[in-house]
């Protein structure tokens, strides 16, 4: 299946090794190899790169890895195609604006007859490729459009969180779906269950969690004051210790610090 990457920190920061790390997941005999993308995020912007070759392979990735921007969010997504051809328009992460802000979105899992359901209607937001990734996004989109038009900024973290636990256990009744969605301004989690290889079962844990202690190898910390730096990743890319989140468990971080927390259900589609 794929795997999911994202940071969240206090102050700018580059992604060095483990850009490096999730890389090496596409090498060898990895199913992984089918594209990669990573966005960083610059204020209400992002810079996104993206492509549909295997990441280990990647001069692009190597050039990110050694002088990527600093920043204080990214997200990151290795491709094992699922559904959809292997293509530029397929490779998350995904991307669109929505109220004046670049949203981002990156997903594992396969949600089985999601474009044959009118509960995940995108509305205005189409998908351009044919990836189940994609069309999730879109709907996730036209959600939080009609919640974000009755305010004049954002809405708050909890509301916001709320909307995309509601999302997500709607979304897991199709499937694994497993994801991370960002704002610019706050990065959300959401953990369902994974393919694990040595049991041979789809099942928790799908993500992990690390608070980081900085300085530390796996970024290079470019700020000068006190830094605070989170990981989100569908497998640790470390020795340290990564704490597995629970089925259904969705986080929103902000600033490097988890600061708000729901836990879907038994039911799939209950908060």
């Amino acid at each position: 299946m794929c795997e999911l990457l994202a940071m969240s920190s206090l102050l700018p920061t580059q992604l060095t090794h483990s850009l490096a790390a999730l890389a090496a997941h596409a090498g060898g005999e990895s199913h992984n190899r089918d594209g990669w993308g990573v966005g960083f995020y610059r204020g209400r912007d992002v810079a996104l790169f993206r492509e549909p070759t295997a990441a280990s392979d990647s001069e692009l990735v190597k050039l990110l890895q050694n002088q990527g921007p600093s920043t204080k969010l990214i997200v990151a997504h290795l491709r094992h195609a699922t559904q959809g051809a292997v293509n530029l328009a397929n490779t998350g992460p995904f991307a669109r604006e929505l109220r004046g802000r670049m949203r981002i979105f990156a997903h594992n899992g396969n949600l089985r007859g999601l474009g044959l359901s009118a509960e995940f209607d995108g509305g205005c937001y189409q998908a351009i490729g044919e990836s189940d990734s994609e069309q999730a996004f879109c709907a996730l989109l036209a959600r939080l459009q009609l919640m974000e038009m009755q305010y004049p900024e954002l809405p708050s973290l909890h509301e916001r969180l709320f909307l995309i636990g509601r999302f997500a256990a709607d979304l897991r009744r199709l499937g694994p779906a497993n994801f991370l969605y960002s704002d610019g301004d706050a990065l959300f989690a959401h953990a369902d269950r994974r393919f694990n290889a040595l049991s041979g079962k789809v099942e928790a844990p799908a993500l992990y969690h690390w608070h980081c202690p900085v300085p530390h190898t796996l970024l290079q910390d470019e700020a000068s004051g006190e830094q605070r730096v989170s990981f989100i990743a569908s497998v640790p890319l470390s020795e340290d210790d990564w704490r597995p989140m629970a089925e259904g468990e969705v986080i929103a971080l902000h600033d490097g610090a988890v600061v708000e927390t729901l836990l879907l259900g038994k039911g799939k589609n209950d908060l």
